[in-house]
């Protein structure tokens, strides 16, 4: 791909220069620069194969553990790097979804004094997903330590009641921007329509019992990049586990030395 597009970076740029420790609004815009086609363009340096190429592999960089590959956000940046390799103009939205799911951040002109600026995997996320569809980060996640009895027990007496919920757990989320707020973890035994429909309601029948004005959200557990979900399967127990309740005799011996197969099992 050629460098057109040169002037369209500019904001990805002139935000990219805002960026210092501890301002999370200026990182913050930073992200909604790269997920805006318009001047979100990238110079992928690849290390292997062309643009365009099935060969073509972006380079990698480790970074206190974490793998990033590394971006340049203009021609004259790539001038200035002396990156002698190729390289592909790629909007960040495109990057964000191929580098994410693989546990993959950004990193924006390494060769630059002070080093650049990384984007975690996370953050990528968000990008590829929808910046306002996820909270801002870093979270600071925690046991709630609001008192809402009469909420959760009518969640967990509706949820008993929705055979496609397994169980819920809980958190409070305090967001690097924005308001902090009650998330609700919904592990689902079934993700068709119906059952989807049938949680939503379980959730809609529920939050009446919440005090007027406290924020609450769902997180979907089955999620394997959402960080609270993956906050919740390490550090939440449920409050509500439907097998955890279902009667010992409804649970079948395990066959092993002693126990003889069930009929016809194998």
């Amino acid at each position: 791909m050629s460098a057109s597009g040169t002037t369209s970076t500019g904001q990805v740029e002139h935000m990219l220069r805002q960026v210092t420790p501890g301002r999370y609004d200026a990182y913050e815009a930073l992200l909604r620069a790269l997920a805006t086609p318009s001047t979100g363009q990238v110079w992928m340096l690849l290390w292997h194969g062309q643009a365009g190429s099935p060969d073509a592999q972006y380079g990698n960089m480790e970074v206190d553990g974490h793998g990033y590959a590394p971006c340049v956000t203009s021609a004259q940046e790539l001038s200035a790097s002396g990156w002698n390799r190729s390289y592909e103009v790629v909007d960040g939205v495109d990057v964000a979804r191929t580098l994410y799911p693989d546990h993959f951040g950004l990193w924006l002109n390494p060769h630059a004094p002070g080093g650049g600026v990384g984007i975690p995997w996370l953050d990528l996320r968000r990008i590829a997903t929808g910046l306002d569809r996820q909270p801002a980060g870093p979270l600071r996640l925690s046991e709630p330590g609001i008192e809402v009895p009469q909420f959760y027990a009518l969640l967990a007496q509706n949820a008993h009641r929705t055979p496609a919920v397994r169980s819920l757990r809980r958190a409070w989320v305090q967001p690097a921007l924005g308001a902090p707020y009650l998330a609700i973890g919904l592990d689902v035994y079934d993700t068709s329509p119906p059952a989807v429909d049938s949680v939503r309601s379980m959730m809609l029948q529920s939050i009446g019992a919440c005090p007027d004005g406290l924020p609450v959200s769902t997180v979907a557990m089955s999620d394997e990049y959402d960080p609270v979900a993956m906050w919740m399967r390490a550090s939440a127990r449920p409050f509500y586990d439907r097998e955890a309740h279902a009667p010992a005799s409804a649970q079948a011996p395990a066959a092993g030395y002693g126990y003889p197969p069930a009929p016809g099992r194998y």
